[in-house]
């Protein structure tokens, strides 16, 4: 599986579509759902994108934009104009508050302005390994003809009245994202983490390829240096030129934040966790998961079972 792929591989809309009404000014919409992230599709039209940072982007037809919470954020006509009067509260992540007023049907696509919205409630470590480094707001033209592609059919699909639309909704929406952040991550100015340059790196690359393609395995320097078909020396200083740290730490590392969400699994011991990640017993692992996550797996387990919506522990 590509590294891309597997990163992302948990981040999946929930029914959180709107936009099926038309928005006609004066008009704004705030975002209180404390998402971690927001997709917002202008379908027709423009929308500025406020944030608590005080970021202002503008996003047009043809662009994408991502928003980064879990902050609250408006989507407004007119940045600089006092919408407090028709702001509308939008909570993509529940029922309520789902579309932005105005009445539905076909006729709203041809509005002069309508945006789409899916909100992703992402708490796994492994996604967030990637989207951490993601600035507050970011637009991405839709330049790569297979997400131009997606827009068209999501937009059909938005006057479709077959069954299953909404599954088919999320999952078009879902795709754009990954289009969205693949784009944003090929621009000179993104900020992506080192692992992530790296995996285009000739040494490096393949090292990190195979650790994320089988973590359990008795990976030691030598057999990823085999790998990558270089010496132990070189591979070792060239990974951690590449990647920021050493090859076993960057592994060790991985493996916690797989194990972190392991850890949410009622189904799963703490020793299945461990073997999952390549340890042979769960005393090991549950001093490196300590050494790494700042608690032991037992008293994570603990913490996200007490307070889901907080056990989300910041991976380096």
């Amino acid at each position: 599986m590509d590294v891309f792929d597997e990163l992302l591989r948990g981040v999946r809309g929930q029914g959180a579509v709107f936009g099926r009404s038309a928005l006609r000014p004066p008009w704004s919409l705030h975002f209180a759902d404390e998402a971690y992230l927001t997709l917002v599709i202008p379908m027709r039209g423009s929308a500025w994108i406020l944030t608590e940072d005080g970021t202002r982007r503008r996003v047009v037809e043809a662009e994408a934009a991502i928003v980064r919470g879990p902050a609250p954020f408006t989507l407004t006509d007119d940045p600089d104009a006092d919408r407090s009067a028709v702001r509308r509260e939008v909570r993509c992540l529940s029922d309520e508050g789902a579309a932005p007023g105005g009445e539905e049907g076909p006729d709203d696509l041809q509005a002069e302005t309508v945006v789409l919205a899916a909100a992703y409630d992402v708490r796994a470590q492994v996604p967030q390994r990637l989207l951490q480094v993601l600035p507050s707001v970011l637009v991405v033209p839709d330049e790569e003809e297979e997400c131009k592609t997606m827009r068209a059919y999501l937009e059909m699909q938005l006057v479709c009245g077959r069954p299953g639309r909404q599954i088919v909704l999320d999952r078009l929406l879902d795709w754009l994202l990954v289009c969205t952040l693949r784009g944003w991550f090929e621009l000179p100015e993104a900020e992506s983490p080192n692992y992530y340059r790296a995996l285009s790196d000739d040494v490096a690359g393949p090292a990190l390829q195979a650790m994320h393609e089988d973590p359990a395995h008795a990976w030691t320097t030598a057999s990823l240096a085999a790998r990558a078909g270089v010496s132990r020396s070189t591979f070792a200083k060239r990974f951690a030129e590449q990647v920021g740290e050493g090859p076993m730490a960057y592994l060790t590392g991985w493996r916690m934040t797989l194990a972190a969400d392991l850890l949410h699994r009622p189904d799963m011991t703490v020793a299945a966790v461990a073997r999952r990640v390549g340890y042979a017993d769960a005393f090991g692992f549950s001093a490196a998961f300590k050494r790494v996550q700042g608690v032991s797996p037992t008293a994570y387990r603990q913490a996200a079972e007490a307070s889901p919506e907080e056990a989300v522990i910041p991976v380096g």
